[in-house]
């Protein structure tokens, strides 16, 4: 039997000591020491968030398919661990071999949320890797990242070796390739690091200089040698189903956030939201045939059992495949007693019938995203949603059973006003009015409960609003206090509920997003000072953060009321993600002028995504 790192004493000490054990089932055993390659793959924030994330299985199980790598998995340990890995200098250890990170030759880490950053720090110093990539040695991992926050990688830079951009799938190969053969050959890790760069995707932070003008706005973004690339491209799937799927899922041992099956459908969104990063990025919409899905749903719950299968995707109600492939899923689960879940769906593609068969007779509630209280906004933001469009959709809900409705809405938006924001009650007003007025009392089971809540507007690199201000978090609160008022004023008030974010996550998120290297100091200085798990309320210090940015001499507010010019040289332009600066600023003046932009299938807008030579480019529609 496997000796664990921590012994019995402190695994009983510490909260969901599974977090710490591995063994789960489908959980790769190699030797360690007969592999060429140990990959750490790590998801900085705790096991349960980890091991929910269909990323972090997908490369798992790709690597381990190599005889020649082993991919081993590591979560950040939870305060009280953390504690006592401190005091008894334990060092950070992955879960298939319970041995040290610091043995391993990478360390994978996840950016998939703003908010991890300092716990990238603490994943760093609890395994004895130095922060900053100019101190490591050749017996340290190397530290690369990927994921969605390598959109804009400037913020963490200094703490990481290398990156990579765009889905993991295209060129891991490559890169591990490169490292076995520099590895048998001596090579140094800076040998490794420049010849890496060469690689498309793979972004080397070392191999580039930055300067800034008087005025603090990035003057210069350049490599400092002529192979290294000026440009870094996004790395893209072209054909879905060429994809191996996941062999054999980690099957937990405790529940996890999300405790089920999932089954990609497809990645990409056709809609073109002006505030959707991931709509932007993951472009162009390319779909897994039904066949392919079929054949992998079937695989997978037979392999863990679950009770439940979600169907993953921006919009699932935009998959062309639908109707077939949920015909096969009902039939094959129904039987099974597995549970549906299908998130992600547009109010104007609601399907009664199709919910009415997935949903059990509970009638759960349904959730849909307007994000805007009035048309105009949802015109800005090119939602492609009209009044109409929602009110019908949930009159389909109501008259096919379910009395509860769960709206999202988004406060700060570009252009926003007053009349807007009150809009969001009023709205959740008259979707409560259209249920007294069209369902009779003899078809009701209950008083209708509309639920909205509204997150806070942060500008992210790579959409048509990277150039917009933010608010202070103040006037963020302002702004949904009154929205809050508004609710109790409406005449349907005990059918209504509402709750905001929270505002100074909002700003931080914001700073981060579209922040340069001189942040990097500023997430080490409030790390330093005992900042970790900012994504949790209940750990989260808001006045950590405003002392370290005060300690380092940098103005979060030059990050986030500031309005960018267009012609700004952005943190992140270096980066090719596929949709074209042009683009971006035309969709930035439509959205200023309030025009909606028609959506992939209907009209191609030239964003630049074409040249990838796949997807939904190629679905036959007019081109420009």
């Amino acid at each position: 039997m496997q000796k664990l790192a921590l012994d019995d004493e402190l695994l009983l000490g510490i909260q969901q000591p599974a977090r710490y054990i591995g063994g789960e089932i489908n959980s790769v055993k190699k030797d360690p020491d007969s592999v060429a390659v140990r990959f750490a793959m790590c998801f900085p924030d705790v096991y349960e968030i980890g091991m929910s994330h269909l990323g972090l299985q997908i490369l798992y199980s790709m690597f381990n398919r190599r005889e020649d790598v082993y991919c081993e998995r590591v979560f950040s340990p939870w305060t009280d661990l953390d504690r006592v890995m401190r005091e008894k200098k334990i060092p950070l250890f992955t879960l298939e071999s319970q041995r040290p990170v610091r043995e391993c030759d990478f360390l994978g880490i996840t950016l998939q949320y703003e908010m991890c950053y300092t716990n990238i720090l603490q994943v760093l110093e609890l395994s004895g890797i130095p922060l900053h990539a100019e101190e490591r040695t050749e017996e340290d991992p190397l530290v690369i990242g990927g994921g969605p926050c390598t959109y804009n990688p400037e913020p963490i830079a200094p703490f990481f070796d290398l990156f990579y951009i765009g889905e993991g799938e295209v060129v891991y190969d490559d890169l591990l390739d490169l490292y076995i053969r520099f590895k048998n050959e001596k090579r140094s890790r800076q040998e490794f690091l420049r010849a890496a760069a060469a690689i498309p995707g793979i972004y080397v932070p070392s191999l580039y200089e930055v300067s800034y003008g008087p005025d603090g706005t990035l003057s210069a973004f350049t490599p400092k040698y002529e192979d290294v690339p000026a440009v870094v491209a996004r790395q893209v799937v072209q054909d879905m189903d060429s994809v191996e799927y996941i062999d054999a899922p980690l099957v937990p041992f405790i529940r996890v956030t999300q405790d089920r099956t999932v089954v990609e459908l497809m990645r990409g969104c056709i809609r073109g939201c002006r505030f959707c990063q991931a709509g932007n990025v993951y472009r162009p919409l390319r779909e897994h045939s039904v066949e392919y899905l079929k054949k992998y749903a079937k695989r997978l719950l037979e392999i863990t059992g679950n009770e439940e299968i979600s169907l993953s995707s921006l919009s699932s109600s935009d998959y062309s495949g639908l109707d077939e492939f949920l015909r096969f899923l009902i039939e094959y689960t129904d039987c099974r007693k597995v549970n549906i879940s299908l998130p992600s769906l547009r109010i104007d593609k609601f399907s009664l019938d199709v919910m009415s068969r997935i949903q059990d007779v509970k009638k759960s509630s349904l959730t849909f995203a307007p994000e805007a209280g009035t048309q105009r906004l949802r015109d800005v933001i090119n939602k492609g949603l009209t009044e109409e469009d929602i009110m019908r959709g949930s009159l389909a809900a109501f008259r096919g059973g379910w009395t509860k409705v769960k709206f999202y809405f988004m406060i700060g938006l570009p252009t926003e006003t007053e009349e807007d924001r009150m809009g969001i009650p009023e709205l959740c007003e008259r979707v409560a009015d259209m249920f007294y007025d069209c369902i009779s009392k003899s078809e009701r089971t209950g008083r209708v409960q509309i639920s909205a809540s509204s997150s806070f507007f942060v500008p992210k690199p790579f959409t048509p609003f990277q150039w917009a201000s933010m608010c202070r978090a103040e006037e963020y609160i302002e702004r949904a206090r009154r929205v809050k008022e508004h609710f109790r004023e409406q005449k349907n008030w005990k059918s209504l509920r509402y709750q905001y974010h929270d505002a100074e996550t909002t700003v931080l998120e914001g700073v981060f997003a579209r922040g340069d290297r001189r942040v990097a100091e500023v997430i080490e200085t409030a790390y330093r000072n005992g900042a970790v798990y900012d994504a949790w309320t209940e750990t989260f210090d808001p006045e950590r953060w405003k002392a370290a940015f005060a300690s380092c001499g940098v103005d979060p507010e030059f990050y986030t009321l500031r309005e960018r010019s267009e012609e700004e040289l952005l943190p992140w332009d270096f980066i090719d993600a596929g949709v074209t600066k042009e683009f971006l600023k035309r969709e930035w003046k439509r959205a200023l002028e309030g025009v909606v932009t028609p959506h992939c299938r209907q009209q191609c807008s030239g964003c630049g995504a074409r040249k990838y030579n796949g997807g939904v480019c190629f679905e036959g529609q007019n081109q420009i």
